[in-house]
């Protein structure tokens, strides 16, 4: 089968061009020629195609085979050149062969030619093949440099003695060595590392892979100190280079920058721990450093302290001057505290204004010092701000930690509630916890009805009662009832509200339960009027409001949207406060009560008399009407100062325009004395229990 090859042919003689091909074709060649015969058509040809083999005249009439030679070197210089010509002197052989001819063959004798020819496309074949491969090489080595210049990492490469031979941008930028400077240079003194932990140099891995022939890679926290005396934390790995002898030739070093990682990765593992304001541990480190010394307590018998610190007048700080008042000084005081604990001592920040002190190694005496010397030292603690002077107090509970049979949450309450006992007892003191401390069992208690009012909450287990506040002269067809809270517990039997309205108050429970109530009132108040409006126009509901709702700005505008929502007419609605709630926030009911007055809204006194200065302060307050409190209406019939001191109040508050209310009516000849007195109304045992509200009629009908 005939090998194709396309053929340019220099010659001005035709006849002589085909001698050319007749000897290609019986070589078993196939040429596709074209014959030129001077400068500008040779420049053309090349141009138009490639070509692979060029067989020129050497002495044409304008033009030669020297010049066609320059023109076909300078546009390929690998092209086979063959010369073909009659006599000819060898000099211009020569200089032929030396202008890069690659062959000189003469006419008369053109059995040359063929071999000529096949020699030369062999050896342009092999020129192109390796041209092609330095040019794949060329490109890869080109494309490695650049991805090695564009990496984040850092490259070192070395010979087989551990020296420098290649650095990259990132490995010159972190040693601080330029690709000059370090080439040559060894490994370690170019890449010094150290332990971070104990500063102390490490051998290079480069040394480790060229003696083990296997990828090295670093330890954890390695530092890297470059020429500049800079530290960089690095994560680093050596492989090893093998020539074609599978012999290792040297090392390449490749390492990453990590100190940023490592500094954030600290950061964020401090945050977990530490209270971003003080400073100091917070909640969550102080639980797992008290669960450590319980432990160490359990298994060695070695005694451990708990002190827990609140501050005494922090909410005045805060008040007064607002929250980043508040906030310096937590920061200054903490200081102060650090400084003046001993060095074994852990503190912490629980949370608000109150921290926490873990003393190692400390009986009761000792610890019982270190508490008072913390005493004096806030108290002799002034904090200043914006021209404002504050003395600061603490109060500080104080817990063993001894033995075993003490768990971190028991720890933490028990220490809770004897610094409550030190606050209650006149603060600026300590307060030891004992076991069997009745305080600790009380404020236990209340905890638990903390977890059992808000389960209830969420399980839906409050219900609505209502007692009858009935008139005691004339008739009236008008219904009014004060409306009670009681929990359900799960087995069906009912809560009296004195036994988790004290835990409510205390631990701020008590605004959800009033909202509770009020919206519920007003639904149920919506449903009677829907289905006995009747009933509903002459029917007024009585809604205690807490001393912690009083305080809530927002209140004002809950029941302003329920009053929207569930269309009930502010005249059917008084509100009750506690006359010693609105006495301590005189300022606050008296606003809410004039705000709410002027919606349509009533208010009435409660438990008026158990308070001090009553009269001073009723003026004050525009309210409907007064409840006089039940501790003296209870006894009134045989006690001659009680009858005086609720006639003194009914007299009072009917000067002021103030209808009366007397509480514990519970029987028949206190309601007689009550109307005697001329007491407006009465409430009690004597006049109607508490009941649950009543589902209206129809809805009652449409249940069954």
């Amino acid at each position: 089968m005939s090998k194709t090859i396309d053929v340019l042919i220099i010659e001005d003689v035709e006849d002589d061009a085909e001698l050319v091909l007749l000897r290609l074709r019986q070589a078993g060649y196939s040429p596709r020629h074209v014959r030129v015969q001077s400068a500008a058509t040779v420049e053309v040809a090349l141009q138009q195609q490639p070509w692979d083999l060029v067989i020129s005249d050497y002495a044409m009439p304008s033009f030669s085979g020297l010049e066609a030679l320059r023109i076909v070197r300078a546009f390929d210089r690998d092209l086979p050149f063959i010369l073909v010509s009659g006599t000819v002197g060898e000099e211009f052989a020569v200089e032929a062969m030396r202008s890069g001819a690659n062959d000189y063959i003469l006419k008369d004798n053109l059995t040359r030619l063929v071999p000529a020819i096949d020699r030369e496309l062999r050896e342009a074949e092999d020129r192109r093949r390796r041209r092609q491969a330095e040019q794949a090489l060329y490109e890869e080595r080109e494309r490695a440099l650049v991805t090695l210049h564009s990496i984040g990492d850092g490259v070192i490469t070395t010979d087989r003695e551990g020296n420098v031979d290649y650095m990259n941008p990132v490995a010159e930028r972190i040693s601080g060595w330029t690709h000059g400077e370090a080439r040559g240079r060894a490994l370690t003194e170019v890449l010094p590392l150290i332990s971070e932990a104990s500063r102390q140099p490490l051998p290079s891995p480069a040394q480790a892979c060229l003696r083990s022939g296997n990828v090295v890679t670093l330890d954890e926290n390695v530092l890297l100190v470059n020429r500049r005396g800079e530290e960089f934390h690095i994560e680093d790995s050596a492989a090893p280079i093998f020539n074609r002898e599978d012999e290792v030739s040297g090392v390449v070093l490749v390492f990453h920058d990590v100190t940023m990682e490592r500094r954030m990765a600290r950061q964020i593992s401090w945050q977990a721990t530490h209270d971003s304001l003080t400073g100091l541990s917070n909640r969550g480190e102080f639980d797992s450093l008290l669960s450590d010394l319980i432990q160490d307590s359990a298994s060695s018998q070695h005694q451990h302290a708990l002190l827990y610190l609140d501050l005494d007048q922090f909410k005045v700080v805060n008040d007064t001057c607002g929250h980043s008042a508040g906030d310096e000084l937590l920061k200054e005081l903490s200081q102060l505290l650090v400084r003046h604990l001993p060095e074994n001592a852990s503190l912490a920040r629980l949370g608000g204004d109150e921290f926490g002190v873990l003393l190692e190694n400390s009986d009761i005496d000792r610890s019982r010092e270190i508490a008072e010397r913390i005493l004096r030292v806030v108290e002799s603690f002034q904090f200043r701000w914006e021209g404002n002077s504050f003395d600061i107090s603490v109060s500080i509970g104080l817990v063993p930690i001894s033995g075993d049979g003490i768990t971190p949450s028991f720890a933490l309450s028990a220490a809770d509630v004897a610094c409550f006992v030190a606050k209650e007892s006149g603060r600026r003191r300590i307060h030891v916890y004992q076991e069997g401390d009745a305080e600790h069992t009380r404020h236990h208690s209340e905890m638990q009805w903390v977890s059992r009012i808000s389960q209830a909450m969420k399980e839906g287990r409050f219900e609505l009662f209502r007692q009858a506040i009935v008139p005691l002269h004339g008739d009236s067809r008008d219904l009014h009832y004060e409306l009670l809270i009681r929990l359900r517990e799960p087995d069906g039997s009912l809560v009296p509200p004195g036994l988790f309205i004290p835990s409510a108050e205390r631990y701020n429970l008590m605004n959800s339960l009033d909202r509770w109530v009020i919206e519920t009132a007003f639904r149920y108040y919506d449903q009677l009027r829907q289905y006995e409006p009747d009933t509903a126009a002459r029917t007024r509901f009585s809604i205690n409001l807490s001393g912690a709702s009083f305080n809530d700005d927002s209140l004002y505008a809950f029941i302003r949207a329920q009053l929207d929502t569930y269309r009930v007419p502010t005249a059917q609605i008084c509100f009750e406060i506690t006359e010693t709630a609105a006495v301590f926030n005189l300022e606050n009911a008296s606003r809410f009560i004039r705000n709410m007055k002027d919606m349509g809204c009533r208010f009435a006194l409660d438990d008026f008399g158990s308070g001090l200065s009553s009269f001073a302060y009723l003026k004050n307050l525009p309210v409907d009407f007064l409840k006089i409190d039940g501790s003296f209406v209870k006894d009134m019939v045989n006690d001659p100062m009680d009858r005086a001191i609720v006639d003194a109040i009914n007299h009072v508050g009917h000067v002021l325009g103030i209808e009366t209310i007397a509480e514990f009516a519970e029987n028949e000849a206190i309601l007689a004395r009550l109307r005697e007195l001329g007491v407006d109304y009465a409430q009690g045992y004597g006049v109607g229990k508490p009941e649950p509200m009543p589902v209206p009629a129809p809805l009652a009908r449409l249940a069954e």
